[in-house]
């Protein structure tokens, strides 16, 4: 084991963020943190490398153990390029090669016993670099720097111009070269293109040590996790598989919580029920054993209700008219800047109710086409033409259509003045934004707000053509699932940039692949996009020597060999199982089922000669108190004997009625 958490408490304010999150990390083990926004996901791994303090609990790593931590904004700055500030993490491999180096034109000069000495040492230095793999320093190096998506060119960048995405892709690429016995990861995919995640995803699972991670990338937890570890409602669970082996987990658990407390409050229900009635009975035994009943009943430990699948945020998009047929023909476009030539020559039309994704590196001009099929951007060749009824709404990822200095509920009123408060707060209420959050300002909201904020927006243009740049960034897992679903049913058509393969797996229709300056497409999500990628770039560009489509032609998100889930065979061996055990069980539930009518009818007929019987207890009551009756000896003591044989009968209906009450 090398890393162990135990009992671990963190509140802010009196609310609970951790609650006894309990859970381990063995050797070489690679585990996922998982949880909505805000669930305590960057504070948990904030205790574990020591910079915040818990409440209560203790974190314990192995002895000797090296870790490193990669959080999801880096500040790292200086004049060092690129490749300097990379290299800096191989210095004492470095020094221990200089050292060498001298030792050998030392040699040259020296004699006798020095001679000898400077050998015994050049011998022990030879051997430790080659069992530090001192040789390989500088391809190690030069492979991050290329798999994390850094060209040569690159490399001579200063850290200082470079963007926050840059530099944390610096950071992981520094961390990566510590090699330490733990790598622990925020949001690592974030500034990653689909090359170089896929290109991590690689490194990772080959890694000799242990990995922890925190993400919202399906497909990437997917491909790395062999545990997941949930938190929600401030507790963690652990689930051993990637993340489908989780989702189905999960649902099957709470389906067993649910199960659990539906029964338990049945139960608590049918003993208060029996409590009462047992109290109407009015007897001294029948109070007793109320009483009785009524200890148990505080002694039983209630079970929490489980918590609601997060589904609040609600996203409806609906056209305000139907476009025509022909949404958007682009014709022979392109766009550089300076020298810097993104692509030409673009060509590809638009039909309405597609979904068409566009993918491709960073760098290729992904958001600049966006920017200029908006009107944000302006052309250098070729024209874009709308089509008939389209009305475009656009979803910026650096959110410029949001203005830092208005509150959200000036955000909304302004650009929709027709809508009253009501309506306004309802709107944000829908995106998860109520009470006294609508004041805040919009400069001081987080990413993933400020994501909710634009798709509220978008949501109140009532567009029938949505020009979605990133639009999952920042979002949660539950968030992108509401999302995925409403563009699945949004009846316009959707154009997106995106790296999320899953989201992009459930949602795209059509494909259209940014590459080598043009745009090669595909009929299919992404699942099909893998599959025929490495013919398509074979047969466009058979001369080139870089790698043929953006992975290797591995097994899709859904299939079974790369999520673990059952074979078709498998499950249709289980599904004639089940049938086979379920021919063989139906003759005891028949039966039990019988039995189980049988003594409701029972318990009915009980309770109905109950009552009739504690009905003409009470006309006896009533007969006897009547002065005519009550001096006539012979009637009374013929009502008393019926009396004495109604108690003795209800002593023993209350008996059977309790027994069959169960």
């Amino acid at each position: 084991m090398i890393l162990s958490t135990h009992n671990i408490c963190k509140s802010f304010d009196g609310v609970d963020v951790l609650k006894n999150v309990s859970f381990h990390i063995e050797n070489n083990e690679k585990a996922a943190i998982v949880g909505i926004n805000g669930a305590g996901k960057t504070t948990l791994l904030r205790i574990i490398i020591g910079e915040l303090a818990s409440d209560e609990g203790e974190v314990t790593f192995a002895k000797g153990c090296t870790f490193g931590y990669l959080a999801q904004n880096q500040n790292i700055d200086g004049s060092n390029t690129i490749y300097e500030e990379l290299k800096e993490v191989k210095r004492s491999v470095i020094d221990l090669e200089n050292s060498i180096r001298e030792a050998e034109q030392l040699m040259k000069t020296l004699t006798g016993d020095e001679l000898n000495s400077l050998m015994d040492r050049y011998t022990a230095m030879t051997h430790q670099f080659q069992l530090i793999d001192g040789y390989a320093w500088q391809s190690e190096v030069l492979g991050v720097a290329k798999g994390l998506g850094f060209a040569d060119e690159d490399l001579d960048k200063k850290i200082s111009t470079l963007s926050g995405g840059q530099k944390t892709r610096v950071a992981l690429g520094k961390l990566l070269l510590q090699k330490p016995d733990l790598i622990i990861l925020d949001e690592p995919t974030n500034h990653l293109d689909m090359n170089s995640i896929k290109w991590l995803e690689t490194y990772l699972l080959n890694y000799k040590g242990a990995v922890l991670i925190v993400s919202h990338d399906r497909y990437f937890l997917d491909k790395i996790a062999g545990k997941v570890i949930e938190i929600d409602g401030a507790k963690a669970t652990s689930f051993i598989g990637n993340y489908s082996d989780y989702a189905v987990k999960k649902e099957q658990l709470r389906a067993i919580q649910w199960h659990a407390y539906i029964n338990q409050q049945q139960e608590i229900k049918h003993q208060e029920a029996v409590i009462e009635k047992l109290k109407s009975f009015n007897r001294e035994k029948s109070i007793k054993r109320a009483e009785s009943r009524e200890k148990m009943l505080d002694k039983i430990e209630v079970l929490d209700k489980p918590l609601e699948i997060r589904d609040d945020m609600r996203i409806s998009l609906t056209p305000s008219c139907v476009s025509g047929k022909d949404v958007m023909q682009v014709e022979n476009i392109a766009k550089s800047f300076g020298n810097e030539h993104l692509f030409k020559d673009i060509s590809f039309e638009v039909k309405r109710g597609e979904r068409i994704a566009i993918i491709g590196d960073n760098g290729t001009g992904k958001t600049t086409m966006l920017k200029m099929i908006n009107g944000v951007e302006s052309l250098d060749d070729g024209k874009i033409t709308l089509g008939t009824k389209v009305h475009i709404g656009y979803y910026d990822q650096e959110h410029h259509v949001l203005h830092d200095e208005k509150t959200l509920f000036e955000e909304i009123s302004d650009d929709y003045p027709s809508l009253n408060n009501t309506q306004i707060r309802n709107t944000l209420a829908a995106f998860l934004f109520t009470g006294e959050d609508v004041f805040k300002r919009i400069g001081d909201l987080s990413g993933g707000e400020k994501g909710r904020v634009s798709l509220a927006k978008l949501m109140l243009s009532e567009a029938n053509f949505l020009i979605l740049d990133e639009p999952t960034n920042h979002l949660d897992i539950t968030s992108k699932e509401i999302l995925e679903s409403a563009l699945c049913g949004y009846e316009g058509t959707v154009l997106y940039v995106s790296h999320d393969r899953y989201f992009i797996n459930k949602t795209a229709t059509r494909i259209l692949d940014l590459t080598h300056g043009t745009m090669v497409p595909y009929i299919g999500n992404y699942d099909y996009y893998l599959e025929h990628s490495p013919e398509q770039m074979a047969r466009l560009f058979p001369n080139d020597t870089a790698p043929s489509g953006p992975f290797d032609n591995r097994k899709s998100h859904y299939d079974t060999e790369a999520t673990g889930t059952t074979t078709a065979q498998t499950l249709d061996s289980q599904n004639a199982a089940s049938s086979n055990s379920g021919q063989l069980d139906w003759k005891a539930q028949k039966e039990e089922q019988a039995k189980r009518r049988k003594k409701e009818a029972a318990l009915k007929k009980c309770e109905d000669t109950i009552a009739e019987l504690e009905a003409r207890n009470d006309e006896i009551n009533e007969e006897m108190s009547k002065p005519e009756v009550g001096s006539d000896l012979a009637k009374l003591r013929s009502l008393s004997d019926e009396q004495i044989d109604i108690q003795s009968k209800l002593e023993a209906l209350y008996e059977e009625w309790e027994e069959l009450s169960e």
